[in-house]
């Protein structure tokens, strides 16, 4: 066993696989033209079914073209018999799986598609098989050995029945106009979701955790504000509540380099009156370019009468998972 030369399998797999995967290329024809347009008209849901290994292909297809802006699910064909046929509608596009094209499970439930007049579309390495002249397209994976070397595992086959499904989901993606958006729509949990669904107000500081003194207060006071808080800044509002300035800890260095006496000096006298604001309704991704732009840690979250509601800040948007 310490002799084998498992990296020499390993790179001989990956060259059948290859090559199987170039003798799909030329099944990508006027045929999967034909597949695309029946899935894109259809005002169902896509049903993909396939037994064994093509049932795993089948299952993962389903769920990249749900993802993708085709709504579709998977059935088991031998639960089909049992009663989840009863899950496919005359509405629907049936994709149907078979290496060979005379899986005897998938066989069973044909005539009841076609009885109930669903389109069908088969994905098989043989063109002339039972299923192939039944369906209303048929798709061929193209024959290439199995890169099993016993010839018999799925491997080659199941490739490119894998990326033939990838295939026929993209072209559909791309049809449909389908946006990073859309796509983000059906990935809530995932990071491209929390990046484009997530706005500044799901992730800021909001109420009494942001810091806020008004004008008139001394320094030394707003310095205690700062301190609360533990947002390294506060916000400071005129007598109406609207944001007239910002004082931070660096501000702070700056009013200590030049000698001002914080227990008798006012905030307005040394506050940045120049701070960067964004609005509660922004994408939070947004607001994390505006602050990698202008290179700074946090802004003021301001209302439409220019009042600040929140404060957001690095920390915020690394929680959230937006950076």
């Amino acid at each position: 066993m310490a002799e084998f030369d498992f990296i020499r399998a390993g790179q001989r797999v990956i060259q059948i696989e290859q090559t199987a995967l170039e003798n799909l290329k030329p099944h990508v024809n006027a045929d999967f033209q034909r597949a695309c347009a029946l899935m894109l008209a259809g005002t169902g849901r896509v049903v993909v079914s396939g037994m064994g290994k093509s049932g795993h292909i089948g299952n993962k297809i389903a769920a990249t073209l749900a993802s993708t802006g085709t709504p579709a699910f998977f059935v088991h064909p031998g639960e089909a018999s049992h009663g989840d046929l009863g899950m496919i509608t005359p509405q629907d596009v049936v994709i149907a799986i078979s290496n060979s094209g005379e899986t005897a499970e998938i066989l069973t439930i044909v005539p009841l598609i076609k009885r109930m007049h669903a389109k069908l579309i088969a994905i098989t390495n043989n063109g002339q098989s039972t299923l192939a002249r039944a369906a209303d397209v048929s798709l061929e994976i193209g024959k290439s050995p199995e890169a099993c070397s016993l010839g018999l595992a799925p491997t080659s086959s199941t490739t490119a029945t894998l990326v033939l499904g990838d295939a026929l989901a993209v072209a559909l993606l791309e049809a449909r106009g389908f946006t990073p958006e859309d796509f983000a729509l059906s990935h809530p949990g995932g990071s491209l979701g929390r990046k484009l669904l997530l706005r500044v107000e799901d992730v800021m500081n909001k109420g009494e955790q942001v810091p806020m003194v008004k004008t008139g207060t001394l320094v030394i006071d707003a310095l205690m504000e700062i301190t609360a808080k533990g947002l390294g800044m506060t916000t400071v509002v005129d007598a109406d509540g609207r944001l007239a300035g910002l004082y931070t800890d660096g501000d702070l260095r700056r009013s200590l380099d030049h000698k001002i006496d914080v227990h008798h000096t006012a905030i307005e006298d040394v506050m940045n009156i120049k701070c960067t604001t964004v609005t509660p309704q922004l994408l939070a991704a947004e607001a994390l370019a505006v602050m990698q732009d202008r290179k700074i840690n946090g802004v003021v979250v301001v209302d439409a009468q220019h009042r600040p509601v929140g404060a957001l800040n690095m920390h915020n948007l690394l929680r959230a998972g937006v950076m």
